[in-house]
């Protein structure tokens, strides 16, 4: 299966999971070519973005399990085949 390119947020509404979420990141560092993450203290929510380049297999891997933790929310965007 060939690699693809996409763009991963994530929206962190219950801090106290935020080292879950970093875990599961730490567990797929080898798909992640860049990281950005932005606290807003204001709306006590903190919001990361991922550059990723792997399969659809390890890319939906990722977000489905990012996705099953409470109060946290992921979207996705992949590139199209060329």
């Amino acid at each position: 299966m060939e690699n693809r390119l996409g763009v991963v947020g994530i929206v962190v509404k219950n801090l106290e999971n935020a080292k879950i979420v970093n875990n599961i990141l730490h567990s797929f560092s080898h798909i992640i070519v860049g990281r950005m993450g932005i606290p807003y203290r204001e709306k006590n929510i903190s919001i990361i973005s991922l550059i990723v380049d792997g399969t659809s297999d390890e890319i939906s891997a990722m977000t489905g399990k990012l996705g099953k933790i409470s109060g946290i929310t992921v979207k996705v965007a992949i590139a199209k085949k060329e």
